[in-house]
């Protein structure tokens, strides 16, 4: 391949390198989603719960709740007590026979596979600064197959985008799955309960919306999430986003949303949501 030179134009053989983790991530998160993985539509009919107290008991140890409202996780205590200490319930996880499971307490399950299984990911690979670190190229580990549940193996990105996104239908699921980043919507201090959904989904949803993570104005400009820009066809277009993002408003975040015309810009913060 003939050497090229930014200088005239054309982009350096390093530079092309250095754009592949951006084009990559873009691709990862910009997009609709997949059809419904119809092994995951059948529901059951009476009371089956999973026992979530494994979880429960991680959260309650290690997420702390800090003065910027954002939700943090103390990674290096729980890498130094052990490193493996959600084994034993992304195990029980993945020997749940799904299907016996009411629907609403099967989004829960998806909902706390998913976050148990990014939390374990960040301490095995602990210290990291972001999540993107890990995996080829900048791309993050949301493709890799990980997981298996009733002997079908699955990626996150499987859970999110074939799972919760296209079966549940409800954009509330962006506030729900965290990617242990700053820019996410806070990972929940307690385990999400079938039983608990409704609240536990508003809850969420108005945190984030009146977290300047969220929405902020800045020098006359309505910044959003790029989760927003990302899974905008979720919602429908920047005007849907803005009526949804209303329903939550409280405040001072609520005068600023009921005279935005549109979302100017949008931002994320990809480092580690972690105790400093």
């Amino acid at each position: 391949m003939p050497q090229s030179h930014t200088r005239t134009g054309i982009l350096s053989r390093r530079s092309l390198i250095a754009m592949i983790p951006a084009v990559l991530l873009v691709q990862a998160c910009s997009r609709k989603a997949g059809k419904a993985d119809e092994n995951w539509l059948a529901f059951g009919s009476g009371a089956e719960t999973v026992d979530h107290a494994e979880w429960d008991a991680f959260l309650g140890k290690y997420v702390r709740p800090s003065p910027d409202g954002i939700n943090r996780v103390a990674y290096a205590e729980a890498v130094k007590a052990d490193r493996a200490m959600l084994a034993p319930y992304l195990a029980l996880l993945q020997k749940t026979a799904v299907k016996d499971l009411p629907r609403d307490e099967q989004f829960a399950f998806w909902v706390n596979l998913y976050n148990a299984a990014t939390v374990d990911l960040i301490l095995q690979k602990y210290p990291v600064k972001s999540i993107k670190d890990i995996g080829l190229l900048g791309q993050g580990p949301w493709g890799d197959k990980r997981l298996k549940v009733e002997g079908r193996e699955l990626s996150l990105d499987d859970i999110e985008h074939t799972i919760l996104r296209p079966i549940w239908k409800d954009v509330r699921i962006h506030y729900a799955v965290n990617c242990a980043s700053i820019g996410c919507p806070n990972l929940a201090a307690k385990a999400w309960r079938g039983d608990q959904l409704e609240p536990m989904l508003n809850a969420a949803a108005a945190a984030y919306v009146n977290h300047p993570r969220g929405f902020a104005m800045v020098d006359g400009s309505l910044v959003a999430s790029n989760i927003y820009e990302w899974y905008e066809v979720d919602w429908g277009s920047p005007e849907q986003v803005l009526a949804h993002a209303r329903k939550f408003a409280t405040g001072a975040p609520a005068a600023v949303l009921a005279s935005a015309k549109t979302i100017d810009s949008y931002d994320y913060n990809w480092s580690l949501n972690e105790v400093v």
